[in-house]
């Protein structure tokens, strides 16, 4: 049985080496982009209003009583976009850009960002990855929800469209990057 369990800024920083191996499992990136990605989740532990939810798997126990520690089998996490963090900034620009003013701030003047979803490969396509999302969700007080996510059809991009999440770039190439991602959006809360 699947189970989700909250976690603060602190467990999630202490679970760091488990975070990074469903990270590297679900996402398979060059071995020389791991420090880094490490280092920019544990920044992002330390970001207004951040929330993490854990997928456990828990397996009946055979012996009456006994309890198995649970498996970790995906994460999702995110907090409260702000001024002065490195995505909201450049994403605030571009859709500033792209669509006013007016609309950029609609969009990310109070946003909760979701930063990192991941399942891992041996549990996908079982709606984990939707739960944990409707689970991080419930109940901000945030008027939208964005994110980013490759600019082709995964089933991440499918998942996030049977959501409501819109496009609100698409083919958006961030600072330093080669690939293009579509930042989507939709409002809170989720149905």
């Amino acid at each position: 049985m699947i189970e989700f369990r909250g976690a603060g800024p602190a467990e999630f920083t202490e679970r760091l080496e488990t975070v990074i191996g469903i990270y590297t499992a679900a996402m398979n990136p060059p071995g020389d982009q791991i420090t880094g990605r490490k280092a920019i989740m544990r920044n992002h532990a330390t970001y207004p209003h951040f929330q993490c939810y854990f997928a456990e798997l828990r397996e009946p126990s055979l012996t009456p009583g006994d309890r198995e520690e649970p498996r970790t089998v995906g994460f999702a996490y995110g907090f409260r976009g702000a001024p002065g963090q490195w995505w909201h900034d450049v994403v605030l620009r571009a859709l500033t850009e792209q669509s006013g003013r007016e609309t950029a701030q609609a969009w990310l003047g109070h946003a909760f960002e979701l930063a990192e979803i991941h399942v891992h490969p041996d549990y996908q396509g079982k709606g984990i990855g939707r739960a944990m999302i409707r689970t991080l969700c419930a109940g901000r007080g945030e008027r939208s929800a964005v994110l980013s996510t490759h600019d082709r059809p995964t089933a991440a991009r499918h998942l996030y469209a049977s959501l409501g999440f819109t496009d609100l770039l698409s083919r958006f190439v961030f600072p330093g990057g080669y690939e293009e991602y579509a930042i989507a959006g939709r409002p809170l809360p989720l149905p």
